[in-house]
């Protein structure tokens, strides 16, 4: 399976669990078991990305600063979360933080897809991506 494929697959995941969150309300079982598998997945997703994805991309003149605004957009959704765990679930702050989280991380990975993927192809050859596939797989998968 192709790097692409693997991080699209993740991606899936994290729109799905994005969209049950803003679906909760109050601070019930349902809304901090969806929160707590949204949260892990995004961290060790990003983890795992930034080591597999980005790092090889940041070898790259045309690749660079595209791959530099996709580690800061990890670094805003880190402070999304971080501002959750700070705040009364039960609050309607929450949510609305909450809302923003969803937002910015359907805006990133839209921008993944869309824009970096491609640079990506053109860049890093198909053995390359193969390998960093199956790392970042092995990465996904020991949690």
């Amino acid at each position: 399976m192709k790097l692409f494929e693997e991080i699209i697959e993740d991606h899936k995941k994290q729109r799905i669990l994005c969209n049950m969150l803003v679906d909760t309300s109050g601070e019930t079982k349902k809304r901090k078991v969806i929160y707590e598998e949204l949260k892990n997945e995004l961290k060790v997703h990003a983890d795992a990305e930034e080591r597999y994805f980005y790092r090889p991309l940041f070898k790259f003149d045309e690749t660079q600063d595209q791959a530099r605004h996709s580690v800061a957009e990890h670094q805003d959704i880190d402070k999304l979360i971080e501002e959750l765990d700070e705040t009364d679930m039960s609050s309607p702050g929450w949510l609305a933080t909450a809302k923003k989280l969803k937002h910015e991380v359907l805006h990133h990975l839209d921008e993944e897809e869309e824009d970096v993927f491609p640079m990506a192809d053109k860049t890093l050859s198909e053995s390359k991506m193969t390998d960093l596939a199956k790392d970042y797989r092995s990465m996904m998968n020991g949690r």
